[in-house]
C-alpha cells in the first residue's frame, strides 16, 4: 500500500480499493493462513471462476486481477517469490461502454435546477457550471482550493489522477458564478463552522466544512432526478458531457485529450463514439428516407 501511494502517486481511494481486493483475494485463497506465498495460475483461475459465479461484471473482474497480478509483481521484484504461470492469465475481454451524457437542453435543465436564492443553492449551481465547463473529476472538484483560482484569467489548477496537475479553461458563466459565490455565499458557509476553523477548499458544506465527495454526488443525485429520468446519469455524466459537446462543436481530439486530463489518446477517443451516436440519432429522427 505505500508502494501504490508513494511510488505510484495511487489515490487514496485507488489504494483502497487494492487493499479490498487483495484482502478478498487471500480471504479465498487462505492465503492469510500461511507465512508463505505460494500462487499458481489454477489458483487465480479458480479465483476468477468464483467472482464470476457470484456475479461480478467482466470489469469488475478485470479490476481484481489486475490487483492481484500488480501486488504479485510486487513481491516478484522485492524477490519474495518467483515468477510463475500465474502472470499469463489473461484479464476478461471488456467491450466499450459509451459513457452516458446529457444533451446540451438537459445540461441546461440540471444547471437551473438549484435555487439560486439561498445559499446551498447557489453553491450547488455554482459547482454544477464548474464541472460541466471544466470537464472536472468530482475528487478534481472538491480538492479545488481558493489559492489554485486565477479567474482573472479564466482558468484553475486541478489535481487529477495520479497527483498530476493540469491548468483547465473555467467558462464565462461559471467564473460569473464563482465570484459570487467567493464574495456573497462562501463566507456565510465558513460562518457555519462551530470550531471557528479555517478551510482553503472553495467548496464548503452547510456546516463550514469541505464538501465532500460523497455530498456532491448526493446533491446531484437530487437534482438529477428533478430534471431527467435517465438511467446511470451520474456527475461524471457532466465530464462526458463536456467532451462530448466539445467533440461535436468542432474542438480537436488532442485539445479535449489535455483538457480531461486524460494520459492516453484512447481513452478520449470514446467520445468519438458518443458523437457518431449521436449523429445517427439525429439522421434517423430528421432524413425522411430512412
Amino acid at each position: 500500500m505505500n508502494y501504490l501511494a508513494v511510488n505510484k502517486n495511487a489515490s487514496p481511494l485507488t489504494v483502497q480499493g487494492y487493499r479490498n481486493d487483495l484482502i478478498q483475494f487471500f480471504d479465498l485463497t487462505d492465503l492469510h493462513q500461511t507465512d508463505e506465498i505460494n500462487v499458481n495460475h489454477l489458483m487465480i483461475r479458480g479465483y476468477l471462476a468464483w467472482l464470476k459465479q457470484k456475479g461480478y461484471s467482466r470489469r469488475t473482474i478485470a479490476r481484481k486481477l489486475s490487483a492481484t497480478r500488480s501486488f504479485l509483481f510486487f513481491l516478484k521484484k522485492e524477490g519474495i517469490i518467483e515468477g510463475g504461470k500465474w502472470s499469463a492469465v489473461t484479464r476478461p475481454k471488456i467491450e466499450k461502454s459509451l459513457p452516458g451524457f446529457l444533451y446540451q437542453h438537459e445540461v441546461i435543465a440540471l444547471l437551473e435546477a438549484p435555487d439560486g436564492n439561498t445559499n446551498l443553492g447557489f453553491r450547488d449551481r455554482t459547482l454544477l457550471e464548474l464541472i460541466y465547463a471544466s470537464g472536472l473529476r468530482v475528487s478534481e472538484l472538491v480538492n479545488i482550493k481558493l489559492s489554485h483560482l486565477q479567474l482573472e484569467e479564466r482558468l484553475i489548477k486541478v489535481r487529477g489522477k495520479g497527483k498530476k496537475e493540469r491548468i483547465v479553461p473555467v467558462g464565462s458563466v461559471a467564473a460569473a458564478l464563482i465570484l459570487e459565490y467567493q464574495k456573497n455565499v462562501r463566507p456565510l458557509l465558513a460562518l457555519k463552522n462551530k470550531a471557528g476553523q479555517e478551510y482553503e477548499e472553495l467548496f464548503l458544506n452547510r456546516w463550514g466544512n469541505p464538501l465532500s465527495d460523497r455530498g456532491v454526488r448526493n446533491l446531484f443525485h437530487k437534482y438529477i432526478q428533478m430534471v431527467s429520468h435517465k438511467e446511470g446519469i451520474t456527475p461524471h455524466s457532466l465530464r462526458h458531457s463536456f467532451a462530448t459537446h466539445l467533440l461535436e462543436g468542432g474542438a480537436d481530439l488532442r485539445v479535449v485529450q489535455e483538457m480531461l486530463g486524460h494520459v492516453s489518446i484512447s481513452t478520449t477517443q470514446i467520445y468519438t463514439h458518443v458523437t457518431r451516436e449521436r449523429l445517427r440519432e439525429v439522421y434517423h429522427s430528421a432524413f425522411p428516407r430512412k
